[in-house]
């Protein structure tokens, strides 16, 4: 299996990426639509066919930046092989349905690139991680969710000052309208960043099986076979993790959906821009954290938020030890 794979074995290992990506679409369904569904502005079944739609298009507005830093700038692509590749997949897939088991919105994208780093260092040690990519990356599970919390403070505020002498049922009436559009962005944010991640896994699978000739690049086919997987998985929903999302860590009004929505896109916006693989699920969480905590601190379930937090920071060491375990046990069973 380290030399160049069958064609069987290389197509199970792209169908096993895209079921990661279709699992990420169901897990992370609730990041899409959790706002404009704790509003009461869409019904979930209609949410989530509203987000699956934005989130396939997204390849038409971004470029591939966050998928070259995945497939490029986490591990050496010297090191990766089918082995590490299955190690990675199987840690994130195995943490993605425990959270999701459990309705705790854990970050696919961390669990993705702690298989990563598990299945890379599994096999070379820790010279098989690029520090300067996955330290970026670090950096950004603290940033994403602070950027987020920022922008839908601010949001807030500016749009509280700018509609104090509307009735509440006017600035209702006109928020409910305008969470179409901050959904739409979002999800469209979401599509971009998330299913580039597992674009980048296979891109650097068949690249690191001479695919691609002697440069790494993203096939179109592979795009699309992401982003549909993606948008499938968005379809079949997660209602569990929508009512921790939307519900338990503060009740929101269509304006502070509005807000909350539009802070995160902004957010993922500048992150798939800027090439860096942010966790969606820290940065919907930090904006929705910002909108309840405009109103009073009290407003938000801190004890509901930081059992989340806690999710976040065992995420990547957990998925790099069940991909670590994995490769190990390939290596036992060969």
């Amino acid at each position: 299996m380290d030399a160049v794979l069958g064609l069987p074995v290389l197509v199970g290992l792209i169908a096993v990426a895209l079921l990661f990506d279709f699992l990420n679409g169901l897990h992370d369904a609730a990041n899409s639509i959790a706002t404009i569904v704790s509003t009461r502005v869409l019904r979930p079944q209609f949410a989530v066919f509203w987000a699956a739609f934005f989130n396939f298009v997204a390849f038409l507005v971004f470029g591939l930046h966050v998928a070259q830093t995945i497939g490029t700038g986490i591990i050496d692509p010297a090191v990766v092989d089918a082995q590490v590749i299955f190690a990675a997949l199987v840690g994130a897939i195995v943490w993605n349905l425990v959270t999701w088991a459990l309705g705790i919105p854990s970050s696919s994208s961390h669990a993705l690139i702690g298989g990563l780093v598990g299945g890379g260092m599994a096999k070379a040690g820790i010279s098989a991680a690029v520090w300067s990519g996955l330290s970026k990356t670090v950096l950004a599970i603290v940033l994403s969710p602070l950027v987020g919390f920022l922008l839908a403070m601010m949001l807030v505020a500016i749009v509280s000052w700018a509609s104090v002498r509307s009735t509440p049922f006017a600035v209702d009436r006109a928020f409910r309208i305008l969470q179409f559009a901050s959904a739409s962005l979002y999800s469209l944010g979401h599509g971009g960043n998330d299913a580039q991640k597992t674009m980048g896994i296979i891109a650097v699978l068949l690249y690191s099986q001479g695919h691609l000739g002697g440069e790494f690049s993203v096939p179109f086919w592979v795009v699309l076979s992401c982003q549909a997987a993606m948008a499938m998985g968005t379809l079949m929903g997660g209602w569990r993790i929508v009512r921790t999302m939307g519900l338990r860590i503060t009740k929101l009004t269509p304006m502070q959906g509005f807000c909350a929505e539009t802070g995160g896109a902004a957010t993922l916006f500048m992150a798939t821009f800027l090439g860096v693989p942010v966790s969606t699920t820290h940065t919907i969480t930090g904006a929705i954290v910002g909108v309840g905590a405009a109103r009073r601190v009290s407003a938000v379930r801190w004890n509901v938020a930081s059992s989340i937090v806690y999710a976040w920071v065992i995420t990547i060491p957990a998925s790099a030890i069940v991909a670590a375990l994995s490769w190990w046990a390939v290596q036992f069973f060969k």
